[in-house]
């Protein structure tokens, strides 16, 4: 079983975040109306009977104007950050980037399932990842990442209703809602784009058979497989 993470590790971690901070942008770092490619990145966990954690973390791209795949890459391993609200990069990162390097395909744009400015120290996992891949990132979370305490307002039900997530005067986030009627998702950047243009690409991207934009859903599904796989479970 792993130890929580220290008091020391924690300020270490949070001395790294506030550095990164300081190298976000919260605007597009290009034209997104061309978007062509986006990578959907997401993570799934087990633990061995001998109690160590392990994960597996999944890329899918898909071709933003065919909705089809076009390349898909993994990467697994044992976890050894012990998981800590706030510092979720420092566990997943190491997959991310190891299986991000090993796609042929270099995507115009990752969606991480997960968190980015809308963090207390602004750097969620897409924020901290769009630094370290040198890449546009924005995240989008089913659950809602209570940030110093602060509660989000519920948007109106229709599809692509949304309520602004205002912390201190600064906005960190919106809950989006991306179908009529749905429990709403939240979007945050990540870095190299603004959260419209994300807003507006998550809604792009996100079918009728799920609440979350397609490359996140399929990185989603494609976990539970590679995980089976790797358990050898049928």
């Amino acid at each position: 079983m792993q130890s929580e993470l220290s008091p020391e590790k924690q300020r270490e971690f949070a001395e790294i975040q506030t550095a990164l901070a300081a190298q976000i942008s919260l605007t597009d770092c290009r034209d997104f109306s061309d978007l062509r490619t986006a990578a959907g990145v997401d993570l799934a966990y087990w633990n061995t009977p001998d109690g160590r954690e392990h994960a597996v973390c999944c890329i899918v791209v898909i071709d933003t104007q065919t909705h089809t795949v076009i390349e898909k890459a993994q990467a697994d391993g044992e976890i050894t950050v012990p998981y800590c609200p706030g510092f979720l990069a420092f566990r997943e990162l190491p997959l991310v980037t190891e299986a991000a390097a090993k796609l042929q395909t270099k995507p115009e744009l990752f969606i991480f399932d997960g968190n980015g400015y809308l963090h207390p120290r602004h750097t969620g996992i897409a924020s901290h990842a769009a630094l370290l891949l040198k890449a546009p990132a924005f995240g989008i979370a089913k659950t809602y990442y209570r940030v110093l305490d602060t509660d989000y307002t519920e948007p109106e039900q229709a599809a692509g209703s949304y309520t602004d997530i205002v912390i201190g005067g600064e906005v960190f986030g919106r809950a989006l809602r991306t179908h009529d009627g749905v429990k709403p998702v939240f979007v945050s950047a990540g870095s190299g784009i603004s959260l419209e243009t994300a807003t507006a690409i998550a809604m792009q991207l996100t079918e009728k058979e799920s609440r979350i934009p397609l490359p996140t859903r399929l990185a989603d599904l494609e976990t539970h497989t590679a995980r089976a796989a790797l358990r050898g479970e049928s």
